[in-house]
């Protein structure tokens, strides 16, 4: 069943996470209750060895859970910077947008995160884009005090 692979992945059992995989590999692009995929899940824990061999089966990379967060948002959000480079480094789409109109740079600004909002801004993302409350990525830097993020960003 489609949860055992949920739960490998929250408690970071890479084999069986293999193992499930390999015998299942349809079982990467299904959902949750809460809408995320395995890879998503994978990359909201911060398992990156995990989400590496997650990548290596077709799907949509750029799944949205119930929110509309992609695995990328999420990463951004907590600042797994490695885990930011390799979904970005597999194609990943720098400028997709929540259903709250966040992106993954808005989230990286927002919280912080220096080094990936670099990578994002070096891979594409429009520092232009607003929230749905008309909000940009340096508004949200500036928001937070975040002098290194409003450098980069109004650079």
């Amino acid at each position: 069943m489609i949860y055992e692979l949920f739960d490998a992945i929250r408690v970071a059992d890479i084999e069986r996470v293999k193992t499930l995989v390999n015998e299942n590999p349809a079982w990467v692009n299904e959902k949750d209750q809460r809408g995320s995929t395995p890879l998503l899940l994978a990359t909201y824990y911060g398992h990156d060895d995990i989400a590496r061999i997650l990548l290596e089966y077709p799907q949509d990379i750029d799944a949205q859970d119930s929110s509309g967060n992609t695995a990328l948002m999420g990463v951004c959000f907590k600042g797994f910077t490695t885990i930011a480079k390799r979904l970005i480094d597999n194609g990943t789409d720098v400028n997709i947008t929540n259903f709250n109109g966040a992106t993954a740079l808005i989230f990286a600004a927002t919280f912080g995160r220096e080094q990936i909002v670099e990578m994002l801004l070096e891979n594409g993302a429009n520092p232009q884009t607003k929230d749905d409350r008309g909000n940009t990525a340096l508004d949200h830097a500036k928001m937070q005090g975040v002098p290194q993020i409003i450098a980069l960003l109004e650079s």
